[in-house]
């Protein structure tokens, strides 16, 4: 087995787990928090709070199910394409994990939509009143984070020439 294949294997295996990790911490917030008050971790900063959200960050573009559908087709049509493209190097390690888990919080979140109607939510930073998410949007959020850090003081342009449209992948 090639070490391009022994990657594509791990980023799978972690792909399942964390969405996995995703819905599992999801059902223990439906069973354990759904109506009942805050769960205070932190008085007065973090608190397990259950909400249901039927739109994106903020509860925005609510009841968009066939749009959000199609956002993740995108997020994990790209991630393939840029796992496939990228070598199997350590260099490129950062970006395979990041499209791992921004793939794995957008289909985590995109079974809660369609098995549910919603997206369950319950995580909340109540010293600053930041809306509540869950542990997909923090995949999605960090992942999202750490591709800008990479971008921005890591990779230089022709680190990412593996990935234009045209050329061909370097990652074969």
């Amino acid at each position: 087995m090639n070490q391009k294949t022994k990657l594509i294997l791990g980023l799978i295996i972690g792909f399942f787990a964390a969405i996995g990790l995703d819905q599992w911490t999801k059902f223990l917030a439906v069973k354990h928090l759904m109506d009942q008050s805050a769960y205070n971790i932190w008085n007065g900063v973090f608190e397990l709070l259950y909400s249901e959200n039927r739109g994106a960050a903020f509860g925005m573009l609510q009841g968009k199910k066939l749009f959000f559908l199609l956002v993740a087709v995108v997020v994990l049509s790209a991630a393939i394409f840029a796992i496939i493209r990228m070598p199997a190097t350590k260099k490129y390690i950062p970006l395979h994990l990041i499209a791992m888990f921004l793939s794995a919080g957008a289909v985590g979140n995109m079974i809660d939509r369609f098995a549910r109607g919603y997206v369950v939510d319950f995580l909340y930073f109540k010293l600053i009143d930041f809306p509540i998410f869950n542990v997909a949007d923090c995949y999605v959020t960090i992942s999202m984070f750490f591709f800008m850090v990479l971008f921005f003081f890591y990779y230089k342009e022709e680190d990412l020439s593996c990935l234009s449209i045209g050329k061909k992948g370097a990652g074969n």
